[in-house]
């Protein structure tokens, strides 16, 4: 039997990694992050990539993980907030995938990635002015190819992942 996987969507700070890890644990199946697999691929920190390689070079290394990624059965994969530019990603992510949009304001998107240095497109003068423009570009992306969007903005992970898992009960069973 085929055993799906599980694709986490949406912009940074919405809680992917957080809520995958937790989904992961709760299905039973391996958790991947596809920023931290291309980093321990290259050795080198998504920043440095940017720096070096620009966003296109970060970008053609995400789609190489992510068609890999989703060739696989049975995992729950966090994507980075842009994996969607892509329609190579977008089509992959939709093969035999229940795709989870994890959508944030853009309020806490800022509070949950003020401190963080490791997410180059912020290292700007207005932070919420970039996720302001990334979350217009990006969202019809994320709606596109969505099997369930949720709300993040003041829920505990441990409360979204129990509505997904309420969600996936119901879908698994049509």
């Amino acid at each position: 039997m085929q055993t799906r996987n599980y694709i986490l969507i949406g912009p940074m700070g919405a809680g992917k990694s957080t809520i995958g890890r937790l989904l992961a644990k709760e299905l039973g199946l391996p958790f991947k992050d596809s920023d931290k697999e291309i980093e321990d691929r290259t050795g080198a920190s998504i920043p440095l990539i940017f720096d070096v390689e620009g966003e296109a070079g970060f970008r053609d290394r995400e789609q190489a993980v992510i068609a890999e990624l989703c060739q696989e059965q049975g995992l729950v994969l966090a994507t980075g907030g842009g994996a969607v530019l892509r329609a190579e990603n977008r089509q992959a992510m939709r093969q035999g995938a229940v795709v989870i949009y994890l959508h944030a304001s853009v309020e806490h998107q800022l509070a949950r990635t003020a401190r963080d240095r490791n997410r180059p497109l912020l290292q700007t003068d207005n932070p919420g002015q970039v996720l302001t423009q990334l979350l217009a570009l990006r969202d019809p992306l994320y709606r596109e190819v969505a099997t369930l969007i949720i709300e993040t903005d003041t829920r505990p992970p441990r409360v979204v992942v129990q509505e997904i898992m309420r969600f996936l009960s119901d879908y698994e069973s049509h």
